[in-house]
């Protein structure tokens, strides 16, 4: 009977997830439908413009090129509004799979012997694994189990991904890699954190005094323009005014443009690159593991935190987002977006916030923002080369002051010393080893210290509790 149940379960979940008008387009209506489609769009456009660059900066980090990010925000956008579980969240490149996918590119790239295109090609095996594997989870139901990832190992987890990209931007916005370029050395320009900071702070006296004044009045513009209006789009504004200024004023001042490391950036975006692998190793096959895992996580716990802020956001009193659906479009986002040159995406929670503020309803949002994103792209894609890689590194580094929020790890510190100190373990040791370590030793301390020490203590506290009251 419960094998009945169950099947019965996942065909009902099955026949969900291929519903293109569930709950989520409850908040249209034939009475509604110009005013929505009118707020969607605005929202679309917004998100769009703000995208750009943000996208780029990370697929750049990452050891990709430029128009990957592009290629990888739009479609991931497109396929996860049409198969997710939330009314609001927008899908793209994220924070989170910086430390993850850049050490893929940097052990099976060209810094690791290989060449960018076998280190795609490996990208999109795993990637595949992972959307099928996530796919599974949600039709299984368990996309509710993401909920049960402490909240001190995301913040941690957070906090640490944030000072990774800040320090490693360090060389970009100090013009170091411009020396590293004009002599010839350019094969040690994307190295791991400990690699960029030894770099940034032994070479200081290579400083680069225009870059530094680029990279921080991009910080600065992205930062305060937004807190003038959402409607501002501050990181293209930014990109834009700090490209015309060091192609203008700052023309001749060694300022390490995008195109002198990856030359033009083509506008014919979607190449199909399918899957493959070196040869298989027992070190092959543990990396396999290691990168399957740490994108099903990273995709699951992000997604499920995007949506549950989107519906709080938006103040959604109407159906909540759906776990398990959830899981099943981000499952495809894995599986759709590498094969066209992308990379892995999901739930993005500035530009969803961001969309909501905007005025978004309904996943049309989504939609919009996707295909107005490679409208923009594809005519401006000659003058993206031009941009100063100390534009990305400030754009890059005003993300990762906004993944720091005081008022989380405030409200981390309120829940006691132990939580606190699982918060900062995982913040210093996920940029110090690496994703799987930081985030599984973090993980394991958490629950062995709560099983055997915490629940204990209180299973020994409560008899004296009780005793103390009878007495008096």
């Amino acid at each position: 009977m419960k094998t009945l149940q169950k099947q019965t379960t996942v065909l009902e979940r099955l026949k969900l997830f291929f519903t293109f008008f569930d709950s989520r387009w409850e908040d249209l209506t034939r009475q509604n439908w110009k005013t929505t489609v009118y707020r969607d769009f605005s929202a679309g456009l917004i998100v769009a413009m703000t995208a750009i660059p943000m996208a780029m900066g990370f697929a750049m980090a990452m050891g990709m090129r430029p128009e990957q990010g592009i290629i990888a925000g739009a479609l991931a956008c497109i396929v996860g509004r049409t198969f997710g579980g939330s009314k609001y969240q927008v899908y793209g490149p994220t924070a989170a799979f910086i430390p993850l996918l850049a050490a893929l590119y940097l052990k099976y790239g060209d810094a690791g012997g290989g060449s960018a295109a076998q280190a795609h090609g490996m990208l999109v095996t795993v990637s595949i694994a992972a959307g099928i594997i996530l796919m599974i989870l949600g039709l299984l139901g368990f996309g509710k189990y993401a909920k049960l990832v402490p909240n001190s190992i995301i913040v941690g987890f957070t906090v640490g991904i944030a000072f990774a990209i800040a320090f490693t931007n360090l060389e970009d916005i100090l013009g170091i890699e411009s020396f590293k370029v004009i002599l010839g050395q350019d094969e040690d320009i994307r190295g791991g954190l400990m690699n960029h900071i030894s770099t940034a702070f032994g070479n200081l006296y290579k400083i680069n005094i225009w870059s530094v004044l680029i990279g921080v009045t991009t910080f600065l513009m992205a930062r305060y323009l937004l807190k003038i209006s959402i409607f501002i789009p501050a990181p293209l504004l930014a990109m834009a005014s700090m490209t015309l200024v060091s192609a203008t004023l700052f023309k001749d001042k060694g300022i390490l443009l995008v195109k002198d490391i990856y030359g033009s950036i083509p506008n014919n975006f979607f190449v199909f690159t399918g899957p493959s692998m070196p040869e298989i190793t027992f070190g092959v096959a543990m990396d396999v593991l290691y990168f399957v895992f740490g994108i099903v996580f990273v995709s699951g716990v992000e997604s499920i935190l995007c949506s549950s802020m989107a519906d709080r956001l938006a103040n959604n009193k109407r159906t909540p987002f759906n776990p398990d659906k959830e899981f099943w479009g981000q499952g495809l986002v894995q599986i759709v977006t590498p094969l066209v040159n992308g990379f892995p995406c999901t739930g993005a929670l500035a530009r969803t916030a961001t969309s909501i503020k905007a005025g978004a309803m309904t996943p049309m949002a989504g939609y919009f923002k996707g295909v107005l994103k490679l409208v923009l792209a594809y005519y401006v894609a000659p003058y993206l080369e031009l941009i100063p890689m100390a534009c990305i590194g400030g754009i890059l580094v005003w993300v990762a002051s906004n993944m720091i929020k005081p008022s989380e790890i405030g409200e981390i510190k309120s829940h006691g010393k132990f939580e606190f100190s699982m918060m900062v373990y995982t913040a210093v040791m996920v940029p110090l080893t690496d994703f799987l370590t930081g985030v599984l030793s973090a993980l394991v301390i958490y629950f062995i210290v709560q099983r055997f020490f915490i629940r204990k203590k209180r299973s020994v506290s409560v008899p004296r509790t009780r005793k103390t009251v009878q007495e008096v």
